[in-house]
């Protein structure tokens, strides 16, 4: 009986063995790389597809099991030194605990369900083996730092996020837009993560350490002056700014829509969620300023608002829904500002799984109607109806309507007794907002009579159908997946306002999401509905053009940095250039002058040398004598 493993040791096997989800993606994504640089021919692009659907079904399993293994247990902590010189030490530190190894088996989960959709999606696509590769690297980045308990490491793993958006977004690069569109991301998320890394060295220094779980022991001393602590908690702040598309970093995810859309998927959903994710892993440090947390709580409020009122003039789907994907994120920040790191989760947790569903079935319609504008859909409602299933259930999963994940998360959020009563209403009008959108898209693609692009428009095959009513059940299901999230993260409804009270929040809740869905169904569900009914046409192209911000970045930053580029390259050419080009053609000069002057007497050299040692020794005495 000594030779059989008991359950005790299993669990510990699967402790100390949970590292090994986020390297079965890395491994499909090495394994895609001889079919990505074409060095593997005429096999085809499926072996590659099938090897990392292979690896990500492993990363499940392994993750499903070892989250039944954490349930209830301590958190259990993964240290491999790297670096320790003097007081700074860094090593590469996981975190085992129900909540992080939750979060890496949901992240693998739907990277399963995108690599399934992406057979179907791209059957007829060459590419196929270098997209399979890069969802590898993507779910190797975001499984892994969901586990990590390192600052430095959550930074490397974002970076290779960074680099994967990059090569995604850009995948198509035959079309004009893809390669811009990739530039941009890549570039606008640079500037969050530069200052970000100089907070990271910044605290490094200060802390001598960059695990969370010492920054959090080392933030409990409150060490920094508040001027000090600000600009740590600003810089730190800027890099989750641009991951998580907030404003004034927010416009790369509606530009990075032209990638691939099971790419889309993931991008909308967990992709962003990532740096929310290490914004609230960072939360203790940041909260040594009330400054960088007001900050916060302004740019997740004025990316909430802004972000829903612009959703509601796209007239691209798939636009549409990637602006409430940072309008969602702002009440993150707003949450993480207030220090409620439970309500940040659990949002990116519902949010998560509803935008993947909705933008599942985003991928069918646009492939079966080559289409993505909404003023040329309409009434596939019938011939696609698991399309259809998906969408309604991420709609329903992402607004706040009872029974719904959602709205168990923003009632939970707006009977906490210190909120400001600011707040209330925010929630209440982002969640009317949304439900305008869901409703008007709804309305818009599903609804209605067909048109020419809608009229022949038949059900996914199975590839891409199976993930599709998968994701829709699992939003379903969702307000069970959080109440057992509730217990692992010891998640406790404290209601200490009055009971009136809160049932009054129950009813406002309600009523932002129905009187939201009323108006754009009385708006979009008519024969002549059009796709933006704004009052005016001022007003529909204010928020069509996103308030015109990047003609403003255009005529401000830009063209501040192409000024200054032009100033730099005319003193580089006229100054810098020109004093070489004197100093060249002085003692050309000079040598030429020189030349004739040479006479071959001695006597002549040396009374030349006399006299002009003689004239600096008389300047500098006259010049130590004040003269």
């Amino acid at each position: 009986m000594d030779n059989f493993l008991t359950v005790a040791d299993f669990n510990r096997v699967l402790l100390s063995t949970v590292w090994l989800g986020p390297c079965y993606c890395l491994f499909g994504a090495i394994a895609t790389l001889p079919w990505s640089t074409a060095l593997t021919r005429g096999q085809g692009p499926r072996l590659p597809a099938y090897l990392n659907l292979l690896a990500t079904a492993i990363a499940c399993i392994h993750g499903g099991i070892a989250f039944f293994a954490t349930y209830g247990r301590a958190v259990t902590y993964i240290d491999w030194p790297w670096l320790r010189v003097g007081d700074l030490v860094l090593d590469f530190s996981l975190a085992i605990s129900p909540v992080s190894v939750g979060a890496m088996e949901l992240i693998a989960l739907l990277v399963f369900l995108a690599q399934l959709y992406a057979l179907g999606y791209l059957e007829k696509d060459w590419g196929m083996g270098r997209f399979f590769g890069l969802m590898g690297f993507f779910g190797f980045a975001m499984t892994g730092l969901v586990l990590s308990d390192s600052l430095l490491l959550s930074y490397a793993l974002l970076e290779m996020l960074t680099l994967s958006t990059y090569l995604i977004v850009g995948f198509w690069y035959s079309q004009p837009l893809a390669p811009k569109a990739a530039r941009d991301a890549f570039w606008t998320k640079r500037v969050g993560d530069i200052l970000m890394l100089m907070g990271i060295i910044a605290v490094s220094s200060l802390a001598g350490t960059l695990n969370f779980v010492e920054l959090e022991a080392w933030a409990a001393t409150n060490p920094l002056p508040a001027w000090q602590a600000t600009l740590l908690g600003l810089a730190l702040l800027s890099g989750p700014l641009g991951k998580c598309a907030q404003f004034p970093l927010h416009l790369w995810l509606d530009e990075a829509m032209e990638g691939p859309n099971p790419a889309s998927i993931m991008r909308n959903s967990v992709v962003v969620g990532c740096g929310a994710y290490v914004l609230v892993k960072m939360m203790p440090v940041i909260a040594l300023s009330q400054t960088a947390l007001d900050v916060a709580i302004a740019l997740g409020t004025l990316t909430a608002i802004c972000a829903s009122l612009v959703a509601i003039a796209q007239v691209d789907i798939k636009r549409a829904m990637s602006h409430g994907t940072s309008a969602y994120l702002g009440l993150v920040f707003v949450a993480v500002g207030f220090q409620q790191h439970d309500i940040a989760l659990l949002l990116l947790l519902t949010h998560g799984i509803a935008k993947a569903s909705i933008f599942i079935s985003f991928g069918s319609v646009i492939l079966t109607t080559n289409n993505q504008d909404l003023r040329e859909m309409g009434g596939l409602a019938r011939s696609m109806p698991a399309t259809t299933f998906a969408y309604v259930s991420g709609a329903l999963g992402l607004v706040g309507v009872l029974p719904f994940g959602t709205f168990w998360v923003l009632y939970r959020w707006i009977c906490e007794p210190e909120l400001p009563l600011w707040t209330v209403g925010l929630a209440l009008v982002i969640n009317g907002l949304s439900a305008v959108n869901v409703v008007r898209v709804y309305g818009l693609v599903f609804a209605g009579e067909r048109t020419l692009k809608t009229r022949r428009a038949p059900e996914m095959p199975w590839p891409m159908a199976v993930p599709m009513v998968s994701l829709g059940i699992l939003n379903l299901l969702v307000p069970l997946v959080m109440e057992q999230w509730q217990l692992a993260l010891s998640y406790t409804i404290n209601n200490a306002s009055s009971q009136a009270l809160s049932e009054l929040f129950l009813v406002l809740m309600m009523v932002s999401g129905v009187s939201g869905g009323t108006i754009a169904g009385r708006l979009y569900f008519r024969n002549d509905r059009q796709p933006v009914s704004l009052p005016s046409k001022a007003l529909q192209d204010l928020l069509a053009y996103d308030f015109y911000i990047d003609k403003i970045y255009g005529v401000t930053i830009a063209a501040t940095v192409g000024l200054f580029s032009q100033l730099i390259a005319w003193t580089d050419r006229f100054v810098v250039d020109g004093a070489v080009n004197l100093v060249g053609l002085a003692t050309l000069m000079g040598g030429e002058g020189l030349k004739y002057s040479t006479n071959g007497r001695s006597q002549a050299y040396v009374l030349v040398l006399l006299i002009g040692i003689g004239a600096m020794v008389l300047l500098a005495s006259l010049s130590s004598l004040g003269i």
